[in-house]
């Protein structure tokens, strides 16, 4: 059974169709990746699953209506981490963590237990004292994943879970990359659907088991990276000729340009 049905989700600004009709379905557990050049609507569909803009359609999340979900129940239940997240105070790095457990009421000792995990899980823990704006843009970038990753982070306090992250690897090294795609794979491995934006297509056919192609704000293409990442569909896509190759190891596409 799907945790999260989107069903002909349609987002207009300015007299512009930015978002067709687009469907998407995860189940609990899945990680789903959301792939398509500038401007194709990746961050839209974001935005319209978590109502941040207006838009039309039907979102249902666990069997209910978004919409008709409380907003204490639904942050407990949903986490977000969107583009930009700046913050106004010069907060530690604990703090900005910390701000993720509002919305339960599990105590100060649970809650500091949980935010050591999250903060763990992302290579962040040393970053605990450190104030905020001190902080290069990656590691501020793995300190808001570890903030969102905290906000759901145990079943037992919300049952099902659903994570949305808009281009989560933007300012990491290669390495960070991939063991924070790692971390969110084990995070979904405990009963959360995971909806990402990703550009680098490669990573995203590494680490998902699921991916959407949007291309001028329809999805053009579904299914797994095996099916999706192919040399004929990226070229229409992004108007550029590449290679697409079998990693040796694994399997999984990897993307080489011209």
């Amino acid at each position: 059974m799907s945790l999260l049905e989107v069903q002909q989700l349609r987002v207009s600004a300015d007299d512009k169709l930015l978002l067709r009709d687009v469907d998407v379905s995860l189940s609990a557990g899945q990680v789903a990746a959301v792939i398509g050049p500038n401007g194709a609507g990746k961050t839209t569909l974001l935005k319209g699953i978590c109502n941040d803009i207006p838009a039309s359609g039907q979102v249902v999340f666990a069997g209910q209506p978004l919409l008709q979900w409380a907003a204490a129940e639904r942050a407990r239940k949903m986490a977000v981490l969107s583009q930009q997240n700046s913050l106004a105070f010069a907060f530690t790095g604990a703090e900005v963590v910390s701000l993720a457990r509002g919305p339960h009421s599990t105590g100060a000792s649970i809650d500091s237990q949980i935010c050591i995990e999250a903060m763990a899980a992302m290579d962040v823990l040393h970053l605990s004292a450190r104030l905020y704006p001190t902080l290069s843009g990656g590691e501020q970038q793995r300190l808001q994943l570890a903030r969102v990753l905290a906000q759901i982070w145990r079943a037992e306090d919300a049952g099902e879970r659903l994570l949305l992250l808009d281009e989560p690897v933007t300012s990491l090294d290669i390495g960070h990359q991939h063991q924070l795609m790692r971390a969110v794979r084990e995070f979904a491995a405990s009963g959360v659907a995971v909806l990402m934006t990703v550009h680098d297509i490669t990573l995203a056919a590494a680490h998902c088991d699921h991916m959407l192609v949007l291309h001028e704000g329809k999805c053009v293409a579904s299914g797994t990276p095996e099916q999706v990442v192919t040399e004929a569909l990226l070229a229409e896509v992004f108007a550029t000729d590449v290679r697409v190759i079998a990693h040796p190891d694994t399997g999984k596409p990897i993307v080489v340009a011209q």
